[in-house]
């Protein structure tokens, strides 16, 4: 009997349907030639769960997530709902799922084609190899932190780790640096938060079980500049809630377009799988999103949720083998372009090279 999978699918807002249509195209194709069933569920998040359901997270999603063996996420939030209180607004409800499926690790990498390596605003001597893998907190830090207020003259929030909260994360990125070079770079600002030096420190301690792995301390404001600088001396990159948040989005850029990087949630149960760009409502319903960084993400879901390795490197494959012979999204301008695809021509063209 064949393998089965059960996955949450969240298409959200703006660009989120057209960008998940494509990646369950691949999916569907790639399941085929390797003998696995997956079966999708659809279920409500941000906007489009206010617009029905009166909260950006209803419980039945809740639920659903939960007997889920994954969850697929493409994006949520615009115009329409930034006028509603903080709680009612679509990013409560990403938040509050995250917090609800203990997915703590982030896990972004940030790479460059080859095909690519002149789409970047950075020299191609600078990024040509980059190779990074950012391990972010998810589920702690400034943006949970308790107490926090909004007064009339004042406002403030307040960031919080907990000794488990920093070894879990830092067991995460040392287990993934020693399948890569076997080198972390943690990023803080121990010279000036209290916090950043617990974290430092318990990063340390956990340091020691994995003697073969080199372990470098950087400062967040270095970190960014590095980034760009040089950014082949990273190999995996550690950091807390809000300087992971900062500190990826600035990688993906090394690529050349947001919409080709994407992410992984994962933690003590059910993972969630997410391009890193947003809704772009500016865009929405014309057709020509870059569904790659979402085609990416089921890749990862592949590998990370279910084991299944040989198909995620099929999909891997297949984006790559479309970026080589030319083809490309519009926002990846004419680089060494063969032909400008909209979004659905492209997840037709991953789809029938992932099938191969």
């Amino acid at each position: 009997m064949s393998k089965s999978y059960r996955i949450a699918v969240i298409k959200g807002d703006g660009i989120g349907p057209e960008i998940i249509d494509e990646a369950i195209k691949v999916l569907d194709a790639v399941s085929i030639t390797q003998g696995f069933n997956l079966k999708y569920e659809e279920m409500l998040l941000g906007g489009a769960a206010i617009d029905e359901t009166g909260v950006p997270l209803p419980d039945e999603t809740i639920k659903g997530v939960k007997k889920s063996d994954a969850v697929l996420f493409g994006a949520i939030g615009g115009p329409k709902w930034d006028n509603l209180e903080r709680h009612l607004r679509p990013e409560s409800g990403l938040l509050g799922l995250r917090k609800e499926m203990g997915t703590f690790a982030n896990l972004r990498p940030a790479m460059v084609y080859d095909e690519l390596v002149n789409a970047s605003s950075l020299k191609a001597e600078v990024i040509q190899g980059v190779d990074i893998m950012v391990v972010r907190e998810l589920t702690g830090g400034i943006y949970f932190g308790q107490p926090r207020e909004q007064l009339e003259d004042k406002a403030y929030n307040t960031m919080i780790y907990t000794r488990e909260e920093v070894q879990r994360i830092a067991v995460v990125a040392f287990d993934i640096a020693m399948k890569r070079n076997k080198r972390i770079c943690s990023v803080d600002k121990a010279n000036v938060l209290e916090v950043s030096q617990f974290w430092r420190e318990i990063v340390e301690e956990v340091a020691k079980d994995y003697p073969e792995v080199e372990l470098s301390h950087m400062y967040v404001d270095n970190a960014a500049m590095q980034l760009i600088r040089d950014p082949k001396q990273f190999d995996v990159i550690l950091t807390g809630n809000i300087f992971g948040d900062i500190l990826s989005d600035a990688a993906s850029m090394l690529s050349g377009s947001i919409g080709l990087l994407p992410s992984a949630s994962t933690g003590k149960g059910v993972g969630l799988f997410e391009p890193i760009h947003g809704s772009a409502p500016d865009i929405a319903g014309q057709g020509i999103a870059n569904p790659l960084a979402t085609i990416s993400s089921a890749s990862m879901m592949l590998r990370y949720a279910f084991g299944e390795n040989e198909a995620a490197d099929k999909i891997d494959a297949a984006i790559k083998k479309a970026l080589s012979e030319g083809y490309r999204t519009g926002d990846l301008g004419d680089f060494d372009a063969k032909e400008i695809m909209t979004c659905t021509e492209m997840g037709d063209i991953v789809a029938d090279y992932a099938s191969r």
